[in-house]
C-alpha cells in the first residue's frame, strides 16, 4: 500500500470547489428514476444519459472532482467507442466504483439489513483499478424507527465497511466508507444526531481494528436532519451547526475530507445545507458533496431521453453542479438559483 498515493487522491477528491458525482444508481434505481421521466431503461438510453453527463465539459473540469460508477457503466464505452471511464479522466475527474452489492435482511433483526459483497471483492477491486478506478463506494443503510437500529445492526454494518475500506487499500484504491443514517422517518434532528453518533464512533473503532489508513480513506455521512415525516423540519442553520458538531466530536482530523450524500434532500436544501457549513469557520477536514439525484433530477429532466435534449441536459447539470461547487466553498446564495431559473 502506498499511502502517499492513497492520500493524493483521497485529498484531490474533496478539493475545494469540487465534489463526486454519485452515477452509481443500480439497474432497479435507475428504471425507476427514467419511469418518471418516460424513458426506458434499457443498456443503450443508460449509457447515453450518463455519456452526456460525462461530457458536460464546464461542469466536469470545473466542478466534478470524481464520479462513483455502476458495474455495467465501467465497462461501457461512448457512442464513438471511447470507454467512459476515459472521458471522466480526460475531463480531468477521478473515475470510480461502487463494490458493495445492495443489502439483506439482518438475522434476528427484524427490520434491519447488512450490506454484502465481500465475498471475491478482492479480485474484482484488482479488475476496476486496471479499467481505471482509483477510489470505491460501499454503502451501509441504517434505519430509524421503533426500537431500532440495534446495535447488532450498527456492530456488523460498520464491521463490513472497516473490512471493505481495508481491502480497497491494500488494492491501492481509496475508500468511501458511507454509513447512511435514513432521513425516512418521523424522527427529529435529535434523534439523528444521536444515532449518527454511534454509528460513526463504531465506524471509526472499527476502521482502527481493521487498521484502516485514515488518510487514505473519504467519508460520506448523512447530515444531522429531520425525519421525512417528522412535524418539525430543522431549518438550515440548525442543520449546519448540528452536524458540524456532530462531525468535530466523531470524525478523526486524519481524515481528508467528508463528502456527504444528499439523502433525499431537494436539489435547493442539500446546497443550502452544505453552504451554511462552511460559514461556521475552519474546519479540520475537507467538506464537501457527492450527490446523486440532488446533482441529476434536473439533467434528467431537461434531457428525457431525446437526442435533441442533450445540450439542455448538459446546461442543467452544469448548473446545479456550479450550485453546489459554490456551497462547498461558502459562496452560495439563493439568488444565483432563481437568476438561471
Amino acid at each position: 500500500m502506498n499511502l502517499t498515493e492513497l492520500n493524493k487522491v483521497a485529498t484531490a477528491m474533496v478539493a475545494p470547489g469540487k465534489g463526486i458525482l454519485a452515477a452509481d444508481e443500480s439497474s432497479g434505481t435507475i428504471k425507476k428514476r427514467f419511469d418518471a421521466i418516460g424513458v426506458e431503461s434499457t443498456e443503450e438510453n443508460r449509457r447515453d444519459y450518463r455519456e452526456m453527463l460525462f461530457r458536460s465539459k464546464d461542469a466536469m473540469s470545473q466542478y466534478i472532482s470524481g464520479v462513483i460508477l455502476y458495474d455495467e457503466t465501467i465497462w461501457q464505452d461512448a457512442k464513438d467507442g471511447t470507454p467512459l471511464v476515459k472521458l471522466i479522466e480526460q475531463s480531468g475527474a477521478i473515475p470510480g466504483i461502487k463494490v458493495d452489492e445492495g443489502t439483506q435482511a439482518l438475522p434476528m433483526c427484524p427490520g434491519e439489513t447488512v450490506t454484502v459483497g465481500l465475498d471475491r471483492l478482492a479480485e474484482r477491486l484488482k479488475k476496476y483499478y486496471e479499467r481505471g478506478a482509483r477510489f470505491a463506494k460501499w454503502r451501509a443503510v441504517i434505519d430509524i424507527g421503533s426500537g431500532i437500529p440495534s446495535m447488532t445492526a450498527i456492530s456488523v454494518n460498520a464491521h463490513a465497511l472497516a473490512r471493505y475500506a481495508a481491502l480497497c487499500q491494500a488494492a491501492q484504491i481509496v475508500p468511501i466508507v458511507e454509513p447512511e443514517v435514513l432521513m425516512d422517518g418521523d424522527h427529529d434532528i435529535d434523534r439523528c444526531y444521536e444515532v449518527t453518533s454511534r454509528v460513526l464512533n463504531k465506524t471509526f473503532q472499527e476502521l482502527r481494528v481493521q487498521r484502516v489508513a485514515l488518510e487514505g480513506m473519504v467519508l460520506k455521512p448523512n447530515m444531522a436532519i429531520s425525519g421525512k415525516k417528522c412535524a418539525k423540519q430543522a431549518p438550515v442553520e440548525e442543520v449546519a451547526e448540528k452536524t458540524v458538531r456532530l462531525l468535530k466530536a466523531c470524525v478523526p482530523a486524519a481524515v481528508p475530507g467528508i463528502a456527504f450524500l444528499s439523502g433525499g434532500q431537494s436539489d435547493e436544501e442539500a446546497t443550502a445545507h452544505l453552504n451554511a457549513m462552511h460559514k461556521l469557520g475552519p474546519l479540520p477536514w475537507g467538506l464537501t458533496f457527492s450527490y446523486g439525484r440532488a446533482l441529476q433530477a434536473a439533467p434528467q429532466k431537461a434531457w428525457s431521453g431525446r437526442p435533441e435534449n442533450i445540450a439542455a441536459g448538459q446546461r442543467a447539470f452544469s448548473h446545479r453542479a456550479r450550485m453546489n461547487g459554490l456551497a462547498s466553498k461558502g459562496e452560495w446564495q439563493s439568488s444565483l438559483e432563481q437568476k438561471a431559473a
